[in-house]
């Protein structure tokens, strides 16, 4: 039978919590596959105490063994121990924790194409001040753990989708990091997903220019001229449909949303807040170009409402439902 695996991702926030609420849900029993919540037991007791939850778990010594899902019970795998328990407190030595079970979904789900991937929020200085440095986000891990060529981070919501050129990198870093042949793939990827995971024929996608105006013919910058358009010109020859860069500042208008199927940002904060104002609570993280289907929620830890209210559910309703679609 087709599983999910869950990595709750940070302890300290509502990662949790989510999972503990959508289990007394009736959309828990409806999912056409079984879901299996990678935590350690004392937190999931710790935290079901704090909301006042009437939840039942149960430990899983083998995948194989899990069942298909009942309301009010969440069958679990421990794989490491959680150090701090406490809700809405970031504690870097949780950072082993974090990362050992992302690495045993993401392993799972590599040997297993029956296996999907849903993740938690994650608090990504916590990770890095718990020893590793080089922690950028589960979409750069993700793609050093499957040793992927290229990646690309897609948000994705009913009325609008977002790719991403760079991800979590300092502004400052964004130029140098675009590249013809790399905006080449990631386009090519992109395609491939807009036809793979969400069915479309034959993709409309919109590229957006680093500069203001899309650079104005190199007045305001070459990037286009010299990086983006040749990948683009590229892409095109291959028959993709994809634009030349387009200015930013009006490429999310009414008309442009209703006949675009994805849109290319060069950077992380080019497009996502456009995204977010539109669909916050709604969207789902894609990790496009690996061998394994992940998806996670579109929004943050909410250290402040951890272990206290019932969170927004939308995001990780959507994330396992366009998983468990992606694995039929």
């Amino acid at each position: 039978m087709k599983q999910l695996l869950y990595s709750p991702g940070e302890p300290a926030g509502i990662g949790v919590d989510s999972i503990l609420y959508i289990s007394k849900l009736k959309f828990w029993e409806e999912m056409n596959v079984n879901l299996i919540c990678i935590a350690d037991l004392d937190l999931l007791q710790s935290r079901t105490k704090a909301l006042n939850l009437n939840i039942k778990f149960k430990e899983l010594k083998s995948l194989n063994t899990a069942k298909q899902n009942k309301k009010g019970i969440v069958q679990f795998v421990q794989v490491a121990e959680c150090k701090d328990f406490t809700p809405g407190q970031l504690n870097s030595e949780n950072a082993q924790y974090i990362i050992k079970n992302l690495n045993f979904g993401i392993d799972q789900a590599l040997k297993n194409k029956k296996i999907g991937l849903v993740t938690g929020p994650i608090q990504k200085s916590n990770i890095i001040e718990g020893g590793f440095k080089d922690f950028q986000g589960h979409t750069e891990w993700i793609k050093k753990q499957t040793k992927s060529k290229e990646v690309v981070m897609l948000l994705a919501a009913k009325n609008i989708k977002v790719a991403l050129a760079t991800t979590h990198i300092p502004l400052a870093e964004v130029s140098k990091n675009i590249q013809k042949s790399k905006l080449v793939e990631i386009i090519k990827i992109l395609n491939f997903g807009l036809k793979n995971n969400f069915k479309i024929k034959h993709p409309r996608i919109k590229v957006l220019g680093l500069n203001p105006h899309a650079g104005e013919n190199g007045k305001i910058g070459e990037e286009e001229l010299l990086k983006i358009d040749p990948a683009v010109k590229i892409c095109r020859e291959m028959g993709i449909k994809v634009s030349y860069a387009i200015s930013a500042d009006t490429a999310f208008n009414s008309n442009q949303l209703k006949e675009t199927d994805a849109y290319l940002a060069m950077y992380h904060d080019q497009a996502l807040p456009v995204l977010k104002a539109l669909s916050f609570g709604k969207a789902v993280n894609i990790t496009l170009g690996t061998p394994l289907v992940r998806t996670s929620v579109d929004h943050g830890t909410a250290l402040d409402i951890a272990g206290k209210i019932k969170p927004n559910l939308g995001s990780i309703k959507e994330a396992i439902m366009l998983a468990e679609m992606q694995l039929q």
